[in-house]
């Protein structure tokens, strides 16, 4: 009999590859997103292109690269009827931090909270959904 675990393992040696090793999105007002990546999310910056502009954040487990719109006209993306990113997720570590960033991303200058910590339907999890002020859509999820 074959194990979960020994399917994993199997199936890892089979990937070509090893996990994400940072997300880039582009934003349409850089030193708001960074601000909100550094002061809200307590993301550290790790680098930074002032000439592109880009600047380069992380929590310690993923790296996310913020590049700055270089159009004058900007086209808000829509879900539902663009191809692209629908939305970034974050793990949280547990029901109450998940309620505590609520209540701090809440009160945050320019975050719209789509909606506060729910079940997730078919799922043993919460999350909740914000944009944050640059424009991206991010959820924030824990298992229950």
């Amino acid at each position: 009999m074959t194990t979960q675990t020994q399917n994993q393992n199997e199936n890892q040696t089979e990937n070509l590859t090893q996990g994400v090793h940072h997300i880039g999105l582009t934003v349409k007002d850089l030193p708001t997103t960074l601000r909100f990546f550094e002061k809200v999310l307590k993301f550290d910056k790790i680098g930074e292109v002032p000439d592109y502009p880009a600047a380069f954040v992380t929590d310690g487990k993923m790296m996310i690269a913020l590049w700055q719109v270089k159009s004058e006209t900007i086209v808000e993306f829509d879900r539902h009827a663009n191809v692209g990113l629908h939305h970034l997720a974050f793990i949280i570590d547990g029901e109450e931090k998940l309620n505590q960033l609520h209540d701090k991303l809440n009160s945050s200058d320019g975050v719209i909270v789509e909606f506060a910590p729910e079940p997730l339907t078919g799922m043993p999890a919460k999350h909740m959904m914000i944009t944050e002020p640059g424009g991206i859509r991010i959820e924030f999820i824990t298992t229950v």
